[in-house]
């Protein structure tokens, strides 16, 4: 099979879910954008294009290009709100209220970047441990860590909040992926 086929294959089997992660990232209107610079990318790049598992790798230029693109638009603050609204929308979403959704949305939006980032790659993009760690650049004991203090302190924010049975649902989810991942 050519060069060319094989990333026909790639983009068709991958484009969704790189889609969706800039969608929970930067919002409808820069998407499609972001997306198809990922995929530019990797069209380049396609020597380095692991052929077993390419979403880590593609989810690792999406998430520089996420970066660059907050930097150019100088959108940190917007960028980050816009990822705690995205949550409640997000199908997978944890509160089946409106209540539990505005107190998930006020958990998330206390933490930290990098806690946010880790907690949406396990639970919204459904990576590995492993497959995180090579996104985030750490070996996977350390994203391991990583992911539970970002789940230690979202419990500690929705208890603040008052979002006790949705932050059970959240912290035994990402518990059950974590350990699948560790696997």
């Amino acid at each position: 099979m050519g060069e060319r086929q094989e990333f026909r294959e790639v983009y068709r089997e991958h484009y969704g879910a790189v889609y969706r992660y800039m969608l929970r990232r930067v919002g409808a209107a820069d998407a499609a954008d972001l997306a198809a610079e990922v995929f530019t990318v990797a069209w380049r790049r396609f020597d380095a294009l692991p052929a077993q598992a390419p979403l880590p790798w593609l989810y690792t230029v999406a998430r520089n290009a996420v970066a660059n693109h907050r930097r150019k638009e100088g959108r940190a603050e917007d960028a980050h709100r816009g990822m705690a609204v995205t949550a409640a929308a997000n199908a997978r979403d944890i509160g089946e209220t409106v209540t539990e959704r505005a107190a998930v949305h006020r958990a998330w939006s206390t933490l930290r970047p990098a806690d946010q980032e880790v907690l949406a790659l396990i639970g919204w993009e459904g990576l590995t441990v492993r497959e995180a760690a090579r996104v985030l650049d750490c070996s996977a004991p350390t994203c391991s860590v990583r992911l539970m203090r970002a789940r230690t302190r979202l419990a500690r924010a929705m208890a603040q909040v008052g979002g006790a049975d949705g932050r059970a649902d959240l912290i035994g989810r990402a518990s059950r992926t974590s350990a699948e991942g560790a696997r």
